[in-house]
């Protein structure tokens, strides 16, 4: 199975789930600019889940649309735990959704350092009743693409996961 269809696969059982409970999706993307919700809005049936795409790739857009504190960001940088964490209690906080994933991470070629590396993404999924996680990958290798792809793909699996609990 190809990549392109792994993530359309999952999009599409996120819709088909999603859509059968009555429930909504907000996504919080940094480093994958979007891409979590264009695969979810690829699949037709999307207009009754997707509530809404927080496209939050500067600190700015984290603080203002999100509500992420710029301490918190100051303190942690942007690609760390605390921040994905806050990014998804935002997407919650500002959305109509059920359920919010946020994505933030080095998606390359250059920007990382020894601490935080090319390829490391920290993920957080919120949901309405209050319960957040958070995961830490690294995707060392490959192209910014390679990245930002494998991103949306766990994004979408967190999403997912999170509709089956």
């Amino acid at each position: 199975m190809t990549q392109t269809h792994r993530i359309w696969s999952l999009a599409q059982a996120i819709i088909d789930k999603a859509g059968a409970e009555g429930m909504t999706v907000a996504t919080a993307e940094s480093c994958t600019g979007g891409m979590i919700v264009a695969a979810l809005t690829d699949v037709p049936g999307s207009s009754a889940v997707v509530d809404r795409g927080f496209i939050t790739y500067s600190n700015e857009a984290k603080a203002e649309m999100l509500g992420v504190s710029t301490a918190l960001i100051n303190q942690h940088g942007a690609v760390s735990a605390p921040v994905a964490r806050a990014m998804a209690k935002g997407a919650i906080a500002n959305s109509r959704a059920d359920i919010a994933v946020s994505v933030t991470g080095i998606a390359g070629p250059t920007g990382g350092t020894d601490r935080k590396p090319v390829g490391l993404v920290w993920f957080g999924v919120a949901s309405r009743d209050g319960v957040t996680r958070v995961e830490r990958r690294v995707f060392a290798e490959g192209s910014r693409d390679f990245v930002r792809t494998k991103a949306t793909e766990t994004a979408l699996h967190l999403i997912l996961t999170q509709l089956r609990s």
